[in-house]
């Protein structure tokens, strides 16, 4: 009987997964599932404890889906990816595979283990990659000159241009392969891993309740996306990026949803905002594939890797904590310490707090996110680093600098989130939560909250003055 495998990676689901279809078309053909964890690749890569619960949560759910489907599932744990390769030929031999199937993942390291495995078993057996990750492939949006794109908006209008000629369709999950009794799911270890579990009222586990919330978002909330996004007191975002993040939603899944409600989307209509968004997203991976040294933590613009970043400790742990005396700055990173998830416009502002306001190396942010999201993913997170940074493809402009003070006033205007996670300035009014030391200075009472670690308009001198001489030299 012919054996197919399918290695599941970021891709934890049934529905719409391009490598777990095609090993199911053919009806006679045994199909198997196999997973790999590798604990030791993930403490190198930062990964945060709660997504490694996430992650874990979801192969579970993944593993029940399957034995429905008389497909078993099995789930090894390896040090890092070096391992991943052999435990992988060990288990085709084991079961006689003859054909192997997998969707992309285009980080450095993973596409260098995939070329290993294909180099050690593309003699023996057939190896099958999909772009699943993505909704077009890396390398098929490019300019004339069959380039990738450094800046996001030609990119965009070329991506829907695509999208306008055919858009990438969704595939159905497998129905059930075998008429005696299903496989029994075989229990795993937990993985040799930090866990913290996520937040289960803001992101229940499972493929029916990532396809719900997104279901909801397109019907209910997408029409005043534009106009409510930015301000994070309003649940006024998707949230879908935990489940896109390990694959247990497709982006596929997302724009077949967002045009099914809003099918002028593709034309600048309803909904469009929010399809740029999901553009953001394609072109960031776009970026890392076509710039693999992105991966190592290199910026795209070679003089700004000359700015010499002051990195101060106590201040990268005030920062870390929330204890810099900027209420938005810090009920953002408690927000993220406490659920793993952060508003987008936060995750600017408190960037933009780290590397220009106190001038600490946008490295040591984006890994302290990729060690707390439930949402990490090194395309977008790496891309959002640089773009505050001023260091990346179509990044801010390096003398654009938020005022944290401003900002939080304008995108909190009565201060609703900073009370949520600053409980110590509930009793402060209004906009007023915003500078607490002003307000306490006039009421003449005392505040438990710390004073602001710098002054914005000096330290907005000094960062200017580093990138100019980063610049010039």
């Amino acid at each position: 009987m012919t054996t197919h495998l399918v290695w599941f990676r970021a891709d934890l689901r049934v529905n719409d997964n391009l490598a777990l279809a095609a090993a199911c078309r053919r009806p006679e053909a045994r199909v198997i599932g196999l997973f790999i964890a590798t604990p030791q690749q993930w403490r190198e890569h930062h990964l945060a404890p709660r997504q490694a619960a996430w992650i874990q949560a979801h192969l579970h759910s993944l593993q029940l889906s399957l034995a429905e489907r008389g497909i078993p599932l099995t789930v090894l744990d390896v040090d890092d990816f070096a391992a991943s390769v052999d435990a992988l030929e060990n288990f085709c031999d084991e079961h006689n595979v003859d054909a192997l199937f997998y969707n992309y993942q285009y980080e450095l390291n993973e596409r260098q283990r995939d070329a290993a495995v294909e180099k050690r078993l593309g003699d023996t057996l057939v190896c099958q990659g999909f772009d699943d990750y993505v909704l077009l492939a890396p390398g098929s949006v490019t300019t004339g000159n069959h380039e990738m794109y450094k800046v996001f908006t030609p990119f965009s209008r070329a991506f829907i241009k695509r999208l306008h000629e055919g858009l990438p369709e969704c595939v159905n999950a497998p129905a059930v392969r075998q008429s005696g009794p299903l496989p029994t799911p075989a229990p795993f270890k937990p993985f040799d891993y930090p866990q913290t579990e996520p937040d289960a009222d803001l992101f229940p586990p499972g493929e029916a309740a990532a396809l719900n919330r997104l279901r909801q978002f397109c019907r209910q909330s997408l029409a005043d996306y534009d106009k409510k996004r930015d301000y994070p007191a309003i649940d006024g975002t998707s949230r879908v990026s935990p489940w896109l993040a390990i694959g247990v939603l497709s982006p596929r899944q997302c724009l077949h949803r967002l045009l099914r409600e809003h099918p002028d989307a593709l034309s600048g209509g309803t909904g469009a905002v929010w399809l740029n968004e999901l553009i953001w997203r394609e072109f960031y991976l776009h970026v890392l594939a076509y710039w693999p040294a992105l991966c190592r933590y290199k910026p795209f613009i070679p003089w700004t890797d000359r700015v010499q970043w002051n990195n101060d400790e106590a201040q990268f742990i005030a920062w870390c904590e929330g204890k810099t005396g900027y209420p938005i700055v810090d009920a953002a990173m408690r927000q993220m310490n406490t659920t793993g998830w952060m508003h987008n416009r936060l995750r600017m502002i408190v960037g933009s707090f780290l590397v220009k306001d106190l001038l600490i190396d946008w490295r040591r942010g984006e890994r302290y996110f990729m060690s707390q999201l439930v949402d990490g993913m090194l395309a977008a997170n790496n891309g959002g680093w640089q773009w505050v940074a001023s260091t990346g493809h179509d990044a801010a402009p390096w003398f654009r600098i938020f005022n944290p003070t401003t900002q939080g006033e304008r995108f909190d205007p009565q201060g609703d989130f900073v009370r949520q996670w600053l409980p110590e300035l509930k009793d402060i009014p209004g906009k007023a939560v915003h500078q607490p030391w002003l307000w306490a200075q006039k009421q003449g009472v005392t505040i438990d909250y710390p004073h602001p670690i710098v002054e914005h308009k000096q330290a907005r001198v000094a960062t200017l003055a580093a990138y100019e001489a980063a610049r010039k030299q």
